[in-house]
């Protein structure tokens, strides 16, 4: 997916937005930014935007998600679906107040403890089922979707990365996206599944996605009841567990989590509260390096 994704007119999707106000240096002060009012583009011309940038590519469909005030003042943002043969992805930009340029990337934060808010924000707020200890000085929570290939994908790596590090904490967290259509099904049952039994869970979600392929909407309950079998829970209690609507609260308490520290997509993973997008299984050994020296760090 991503290379069509690179019309936008950048080279990767990777790119950072920083802003930061400028001061007589050596000692910055922080000062009072004023009011600024966000034009918000119309469905129209997004969806204009869109036909201009993807239109030569019969293949390719798109779907706004949202258009709202970004958590910079004076930018809107923009959530897209994007699909064609090879699958869907979510992704977003930045459009200026004018209306007139548009920003393809990440806004990150920044600070001299950049990573702290959401750090705070996952310690308290993380309820999905966890392997390592508790007051290990790393916690690594992904939010991951049963249904995404993508999450299939990394899951092998993210598995690695657990593995090698057993003083960390790994927490799931599900985030089951619109685009699919079991997902939130599947999260429902993740979820039965880790209140009924931790140890159960971690065989769930492998068993899950080495099913993925077989899963439809219309076999959904079927395919998951038996995987809860396999696991080692009584798949008939799971099914009916997850038509509650406790589960489903429980569900959309863990999607509102990560619309707080900014997930739009799976998997995502922060490692103590710094966010890792666009999981690359090639970057292993980087994720080590994360870990270890989040350890060392106050």
């Amino acid at each position: 997916m991503r290379s069509f994704l690179n019309a936008l007119g950048v080279c990767c999707l990777t790119g950072i937005v920083a802003f930061a106000q400028s001061s007589t240096p050596p000692k910055p002060t922080l000062t009072t930014r004023p009011s600024v009012q966000t034009n918000l583009p119309s469905d129209a011309t997004v969806d204009s935007f869109l036909h201009q940038q993807f239109g030569y590519q019969p293949d390719l469909t798109w779907k706004i998600s949202s258009i709202k005030p970004s958590t910079i003042p004076g930018l809107a943002e923009v959530i897209v679906v994007l699909a064609n043969q090879q699958g869907q992805q979510v992704t977003r930009f930045y459009v200026s107040s004018e209306g007139d340029r548009a920003i393809v990337g990440d806004i990150i934060p920044f600070g001299a403890k950049p990573f702290d808010p959401a750090k705070k924000i996952l310690e308290k707020g993380v309820t999905g089922p966890s392997r390592g200890p508790k007051d290990a000085p790393v916690m690594i929570v992904e939010f991951g979707d049963l249904q995404c290939p993508a999450c299939k994908a990394a899951q092998p790596t993210i598995e690695a990365l657990v593995a090698a590090e057993p003083n960390a904490r790994f927490v799931f967290q599900n985030f089951p996206l619109d685009i699919h259509n079991w997902a939130a099904k599947g999260a429902a049952y993740a979820d039965c599944v880790g209140h009924a039994s931790n140890d159960a869970f971690w065989k769930f979600l492998p068993k899950t996605y080495e099913e993925q392929p077989n899963i439809t909407a219309e076999n959904a309950d079927q395919k998951l009841t038996e995987i809860a079998d396999q696991s080692g829970v009584k798949g008939s209690d799971i099914a009916a567990c997850a038509a509650k609507t406790d589960t489903k609260a429980r569900v959309d308490a863990s999607i509102e989590l990560g619309k707080s520290v900014e997930v739009t997509g799976t998997p995502t993973l922060f490692i103590n509260g710094r966010r890792v997008g666009n999981f690359d299984k090639q970057l292993l050994d980087v994720y080590k390096k994360l870990v270890e020296f989040s350890a060392k760090q106050d």
